[in-house]
């Protein structure tokens, strides 16, 4: 296969992908992972060549080492809903099935905050697998997502942990580039990674988690300084993912230095209570719909966008949430929203272009997120919803937003499509024929990550507070299976040595401390 040459080295690559909201509506089938199935080297490079992806930069890196690569079974879907039992089985068990007998190390591609009804840690079931099949010794470099819910037993089966560095994700390409030449460094000999685990006891919302700016961008330059230190190979930062009811959700960190258990075990602890001393400069502050149209209105120029985090597709939210589309049915200027609704679609397509559009839209998932809205207007244009990637996130990857309609109300534009479909490119309204600055009002169903759609297009941004399962109130949740306490949702907790608030974990070795 034409870059894949075999080489001395031979490296799998394999991975899973989901983002699991425990409280989001519905569940997740292995059915839903269908659309983002691939395995075999001939598809692996013909999906990922030439992408700004993680799968992209394993293949880069691995032709610039000259290793061969050996691709098994890589598969994501969009963030949702608890992954059904049965799903959750089949996929670790195709996942480690795929890893070829003759790969001397791996590159494990996994979300860390993937979560089903008999594993609140599936990322450590497949490690643990993983070494039942390989042994102590295979190599293994994981990448992780920054929302990452980082378990000890991750941090302790992994040989390093690469999580992203940027929020929005812009360096996926990079940290598995990273991943990469860890794991061939580990192979030659040339380094002997050494890892330490230490969890802040802090849940933080994805609002908060800007790595451009504030409080997540101080956390994220200590990292880099750490980074810096003689014998420090990697320092991850997992934000975490609050929406995951798991035992360990929220921040972590995850340092792997050369060798040096004690230096790793050091600058883990000193970034835990670096984030912990700092912990009220992870709050948002968020307006309910009236309020932020109101403020939108009132900028002089340019494009608001209303940040609808309580609805964040990319966080598993239905992505049909109306608390925002129900203030604008009547909004006197340009404003443009994205609704899942496969039904009200069908019926754009059903009445054809320049056809009425009169029906509910949206509020179908369940009532948290709002009742349907009806809307009238005329049909724009029709769609089958696939478009590529052409921002800075995931550069080349295909997407699909299923049959797609754009309907007009007014001064309303409404795109309905039939699949969830995160603001993550500007793709997804540039391949319609809209382009974000013509608009004063965009809705995002996003917290962070919409600024690789519209950030170039924002005058200004606003938080929107609305029910939904990603809202920003983390005390509208009921948490089952979180360890108590932790921050924000235990106000009068203050972690000590001694409280076990702080697990550091290293390579099979526990300790507490701060």
């Amino acid at each position: 296969m034409s870059g894949l040459a075999s080489a001395s080295l031979r490296i799998a690559v394999a991975g899973i992908v989901h983002e699991t909201n425990s409280f989001a509506p519905g569940t997740t089938r292995l059915e839903d992972f269908r659309g983002e199935w691939v395995s075999g080297e001939e598809d692996f490079a013909e999906r990922y060549r030439d992408t700004r992806t993680s799968m992209g930069g394993v293949l880069d890196a691995a032709q610039t080492q000259a290793c061969r690569l050996l691709p098994g079974l890589y598969t994501s879907t969009t963030p949702s809903a608890m992954v059904e039992a049965e799903a959750a089985e089949r996929l670790l068990e195709a996942l480690v099935d795929s890893v070829d007998e003759r790969a001397q190390g791996l590159v494990l591609i996994m979300h860390g905050a993937m979560v089903s009804s008999q594993y609140m840690d599936p990322e450590g079931e497949a490690l643990r697998r993983l070494r039942a099949r390989f042994g102590a010794d295979f190599p293994i470099v994981m990448t992780l997502d920054l929302h990452a819910n980082i378990s000890s037993e991750m941090a302790g089966l992994a040989d390093a942990i690469v999580g992203y560095d940027t929020y929005p994700h812009v360096d996926m390409y990079e940290r598995a580039v990273e991943a990469t030449e860890l794991l061939v460094r580990t192979l030659r000999g040339e380094i002997a990674p050494q890892s330490a685990y230490a969890h802040a006891r802090m849940l933080v919302v994805p609002q908060a988690m800007l790595t451009a700016e504030g409080a997540m961008c101080d956390l994220m330059q200590q990292a880099f300084e750490a980074e810096h230190r003689p014998g420090v190979l990697n320092v991850t930062v997992a934000g975490g993912f609050p929406y995951s009811d798991v035992a360990f959700a929220g921040m972590s960190f995850v340092v792997t230095t050369d060798g040096d258990r004690a230096l790793a075990q050091r600058c883990a602890a000193e970034l835990a209570a670096y984030a912990w001393e700092r912990r009220a400069a992870f709050t948002i502050d968020c307006v309910p719909p009236q309020q932020a149209i109101a403020e939108a209105l009132s900028h002089a120029e340019g494009t608001v966008v209303l940040c609808e985090g309580a609805d964040n597709v990319g966080g598993g939210a239905p992505g049909d949430a109306t608390h925002v589309l129900a203030c604008l049915t009547e909004v006197p200027a340009p404003a443009l929203s994205v609704i899942c609704d496969p039904a009200a679609a069908a019926a754009a397509f059903a009445a054809g272009v320049g056809g009425r559009f009169d029906g509910a839209v949206g509020g179908r998932s369940d009532r948290l997120h709002g009742d349907p809205v009806r809307l009238t207007g005329t049909v724009r244009l029709l769609s089958d919803g696939a478009y590529t990637h052409v921002g800075p996130y995931m550069t080349g990857q295909r997407a699909h937003m299923g049959r797609t309609a754009i309907v007009q109300c007014g001064r309303l534009t409404v795109v309905l499509t039939s699949l969830r479909t995160a603001p993550w490119d500007l793709g997804h309204v540039r391949s319609l024929g809209l382009w974000p600055a013509d608009f004063r009002i965009i809705v995002a169903k996003s917290a962070i990550a919409w600024r690789t759609a519209f950030g170039a297009f924002a005058a200004a941004s606003i938080q929107v507070d609305s029910p939904g399962c990603c809202t920003a109130n983390l005390n509208h949740f009921s948490y089952r299976r979180l360890v108590r306490p932790i921050d924000p949702l235990d106000a009068e907790f203050v972690p000590t040595a001694s409280s076990n608030s702080l697990i550091s974990h290293t390579n099979g070795d526990f300790e507490e401390g701060l």
